[in-house]
């Protein structure tokens, strides 16, 4: 744990600290600070430490409000001043404040993530047309806004001019930067390493993928863990059964057995200190927020501790498969050049024909052809013809009518031979798409093209499946494509052409076998499917506001291999919460018996209680490197 030694109040506590023990120590060697002095030095020593508690036990006490621990701590200290134990009514106050403190750093440290980067975003834009910083809260969408290289991009848009390298780590979580050019999209609160560029903003700072990673984290502070809320409430109705305990560890011993009375109020004393439930209640926020801030920095938003519960019981996942498993952009897989062509006319023919056309396949066949060195062939007389394909007079090939498109397409217009039709069949087969490039004269062959699939979706899979997790694949494409990217990835159970209900149905069934199911997917077409989920888990969501909305839990970037880590992550997570309420727990029931068998102490059981907070509190805060 990070300690806070240029905070002013925790070295003043130190201080504090110090002195009370010192005192302590010299009270037990038999040097006391004479009377009537001592309650006036050890009363202001004692109100300057802990005016709060002191104050906020006095209003408890006005109220009633019996569940109060501020209202123990002042029962401890006037007893205490009543039985003239001044030391160690001055342990007990400064031990107290000090394992609150203790607290909030705690809490501070598993936030800290998040509040460096809150506190490290830029709070101005260089607006291009005046030249002047404003407040970024002041700049509309559509202006031009200026950022040279170290500087954090303000706000988001796209590159309107020059070319860098972005790290996008604070959003994505991805270490290596990436580079932009005109006409990429670039995030508020990322940094632009080396190059100066303009940026048109496409949103208000407002409506930022930032500002809204910022929003819900904090709101996740809200959604708490189910064992956060329950431990909250078992504090609200342990505390009075504590204060009764005390008042009958007095009386009975008192009036019933006629024993001493200052030993036994001595007794009654150490137990309300041994049973304050610090190290209980700081047991799970601090593991769930070190969880949380884990995950954000690795590119992961968990909307609640609820939620990283929730994915520590998940036994199934349904994944989509488009931009989830494969990228969502086809490329070329096959060239198979016919009728004596080779593979340099094929292509070069073929995305001469497709240049002007925006369709994805178009574009993936003219990024392959340039790829390889082909130039695309130069072209005349380009129609779309739409669902179907493209046609066009290719100058290079002597202004032959050449035709680029499906199979149904070619045969409107010439004889496709069985040969031909085998080889489509065989690339459908392969979850392949077949774009056929013809001449007038005859067929020069036939490009397959295919839906890439992410280098660490089959390693993710693989890792879910050792984790004892069954992976179904849930997609709207037909059954043939995702079948044959289910047997790429090792997923048994396939279930395609479905449409955004179907999704949401098949879930429910998955629900009603396994109890906890994930559901993958990037959050448009996906959504009903995220929201019938247990856990609804948004591919990609950087720049999505859909994505980000709806899930619970964001993926800033495209890495499947984020969700095993998840998973390994929130198990590890409610370990330690059950670990450190375990040991709380024991800790206090052994004092508890003592101070009833009457063999407790004030300093021990204060001493006790702080140790047992700092361990839990240390212990949960090594849930933020967790790899």
């Amino acid at each position: 744990m990070k300690l806070p030694f240029h905070d002013k109040k925790f070295l003043y506590l130190l201080a504090a600290v110090a002195i009370a023990v010192v005192l302590e120590i010299l009270s037990l060697t038999g040097i006391h600070i004479p009377f009537p002095y001592a309650p006036v030095i050890y009363g202001i020593f004692i109100v300057a430490v802990g005016y709060e508690v002191l104050w906020n036990g006095l209003k408890s006490l006005f109220k009633l409000n019996f569940g109060s621990i501020n209202l123990l701590m002042l029962i401890a200290v006037v007893a205490a001043f009543y039985l003239k134990e001044y030391p160690e009514a001055a342990v007990v106050i400064v031990l107290y404040v000090l394992g609150e403190k203790l607290e909030d750093i705690g809490i501070e440290n598993s936030l800290s993530a998040l509040d460096n980067l809150v506190s490290s975003a830029p709070k101005t834009a260089l607006v291009k047309a005046t030249g002047e910083n404003i407040p970024i809260e002041d700049v509309k969408t559509g202006t031009i806004i200026q950022v040279k290289p170290h500087d954090q991009i303000p706000l988001d848009g796209v590159v309107e001019m020059g070319e860098t390298s972005v790290d996008e780590s604070p959003i994505t979580g991805e270490p290596i930067p990436a580079f932009k050019v005109k006409g990429d999209a670039v995030f508020a609160g990322t940094l632009n390493k080396n190059g100066f560029i303009e940026i048109k903003t496409t949103k208000e700072h407002k409506d930022s993928t930032f500002s809204k990673i910022v929003e819900l984290t904090y709101q996740s502070q809200n959604n708490q863990s189910d064992s956060q809320k329950f431990i909250e409430k078992f504090a609200g109705i342990y505390t009075p059964i504590v204060i009764l305990s005390a008042i009958l560890l007095i009386v009975i011993p008192v009036f019933f057995m006629h024993l001493d009375f200052q030993e036994w109020l001595r007794q009654a004393i150490t137990l309300l200190v041994i049973s304050c439930p610090c190290a209980l209640v700081i047991s799970t926020p601090v593991a769930i927020y070190a969880a949380i801030g884990n995950a954000s920095s690795k590119g992961a938003l968990i909307k609640g501790g609820k939620f990283l519960e929730y994915m520590a019981e998940i036994k199934a996942i349904g994944l989509d498969k488009t931009r989830t498993i494969t990228f969502g952009k086809p490329i070329v897989s096959d060239v198979i050049p016919l009728n004596g062509n080779d593979r340099s006319e094929l292509l070069g023919c073929g995305a001469g024909t497709e240049l002007f056309s925006e369709h994805p396949l178009a574009q993936a066949i003219v990024d392959a052809s340039k790829k390889e060195g082909f130039e695309p062939h130069e072209v005349k007389s380009f129609e779309s013809v739409v669902g179907e394909g493209a046609k066009a007079q290719c100058v290079v090939c002597n202004n032959e009518t050449v035709l680029v498109g499906k199979i149904d397409f070619i045969e409107k217009h010439q004889k496709v031979s069985a040969e031909i039709k085998k080889i489509v069949a065989q690339l459908s087969a392969e979850g392949k798409t077949s774009v056929i490039v013809s001449c007038e004269k005859e067929i020069r062959g036939i490009i397959g093209l295919t839906d890439e699939i992410k280098p660490d979706s089959a390693k993710a899979i693989q890792e879910l499946q050792r984790q004892g997790i069954e992976t179904v694949m849930i997609t709207g494409d037909n059954q043939q494509a995702a079948q044959y990217v289910a047997n790429q990835v090792n997923i048994r159970e396939v279930s395609g052409g479905l449409l955004p209900q179907d999704k949401a149905h098949k879930i429910n069934e998955l629900e009603k076998k396994y109890q906890s199911v994930a559901m993958v997917g990037d959050g448009v077409n996906d959504a009903p499917a995220l929201a019938a989920s247990t856990v609804g888990i948004a591919m990609g969501a950087a720049g999505s506001d859909t994505a980000i909305e709806i899930a619970d839990i964001a993926l800033m970037n495209d890495k499947l291999s984020l969700i095993p880590f998840l998973i390994r992550l929130a198990k590890k997570t409610v370990k330690t919460i059950q670990w450190n309420t375990f040991g709380a727990i024991t800790v206090k029931i052994l004092f508890i018996l003592l101070a009833f068998f009457g063999y407790s102490n004030l300093v021990l059981a204060i001493t006790a209680d702080v140790g047992v907070t700092l361990v839990v509190i240390l212990i949960s805060l090594r849930l933020m490197n967790t790899k």
